[in-house]
């Protein structure tokens, strides 16, 4: 929602539109450019309180990262069961190239941490399929590294293991149990890669969620998004998947502690909120105000904000 005029958005990328785009309303313009967050959007009281509130609105990247890749120390590939290891994992791989132009995506290395940024799983993959570019410019990655390195099917294992923690895949509810969170920004192609299957209802991708999607509906890079909601660059030059999972983990925390106002009757899935609305009830809607109207909508989506009253 607009600080200034209290006009409500779809998602992050409408409000910045709306404050700072192309054609920004006038006022709020002015307003924003005066007390406004450019990461979080919030209008402040005041230059002061705005100087303060970017002292801790901006994320700062973790160096482990860079440290783990410099020193190629960054080999964690046990993982176990362990409840005592939290119910949120981000997850990012990083693709070397397969097929005879070498543009078929094969997953090389793949990095898992908790919500304190702590990793948890590191390590190359021996790819199923031979190797034909190592886009080394990117990835960093060398024949000699994955030479003797994990078998995918072993890392796919281990990793599906340790997401269901103990529980089966096909007993694993949206809420509650024993499985975790998986957080990711294309989260379904990293999967495929990896040749493992998890419950959609269990997946956090930052590509996917409404509120961090172009007005388009189209995806953001990671890259942008961590620009744009948390103040830093990331993959300039050889990219880590260390650093590609604390962005997503950031968002993720970042998302989670949103308001979220409580929605009475009817719920979100509820089918007179999926535009099923009897034709003789058109006149009903017409007459209704704005705020009415937004006292009547639901989200047509799972906010992650939720994820705080059920973990």
């Amino acid at each position: 929602m607009c600080g200034v005029c209290k006009k409500h958005c779809r998602s992050f990328e409408s409000l910045r539109e709306h404050l700072i785009g192309p054609l920004p309303k006038a006022e709020c313009e002015r307003i924003f450019k005066e007390r406004g967050c450019d990461v979080c959007l919030t209008i402040l009281g005041s230059r002061s309180s705005l100087r303060a509130h970017r002292e801790s609105c901006i994320s700062r990247p973790n160096n482990n990262g860079l440290l783990y890749r410099m020193a190629n120390l960054g080999i964690q590939d046990e993982l176990r069961i362990d409840n005592s290891r939290g119910r949120v994992i981000a997850l990012a791989c990083k693709m070397v190239g397969g097929g005879s132009d070498g543009s078929l995506d094969l997953c090389a290395r793949v990095c898992l941490i908790d919500e304190h940024e702590r990793i948890l799983f590191h390590s190359y993959i021996k790819p199923n399929l031979p190797v034909t570019n190592y886009r080394y410019e990117m990835t960093g990655i060398r024949p000699e590294y994955l030479r003797d390195a994990m078998p995918l099917r072993n890392v796919s294992r281990k990793i599906q293991e340790f997401l269901c923690n103990g529980e089966p895949i096909w007993q694993i509810r949206s809420k509650g149990g024993r499985s975790r969170i998986l957080v990711g920004h294309g989260l379904d192609h990293d999967l495929k890669c990896l040749e493992m299957e998890y419950p959609a209802t269990k997946m956090r991708d930052t590509a996917k969620y409404p509120p961090l999607m172009k007005t388009s509906k189209l995806s953001n890079s990671l890259k942008y998004l961590t620009k744009a909601y948390l103040g830093y660059d990331i993959q300039n030059g050889v990219q880590d998947p260390y650093e590609d999972c604390v962005a997503t983990m950031k968002l993720y925390m970042r998302m989670k502690s949103q308001f979220h106002k409580k929605e009475n009757y009817p719920l979100a899935n509820d089918p007179q909120n999926k535009n099923n609305f009897a034709s003789w009830r058109q006149n009903e809607l017409e007459r209704m105000t704005p705020e009415q109207l937004l006292d009547f909508s639901r989200s047509d989506y799972y906010c992650w904000c939720l994820d705080s009253q059920d973990y």
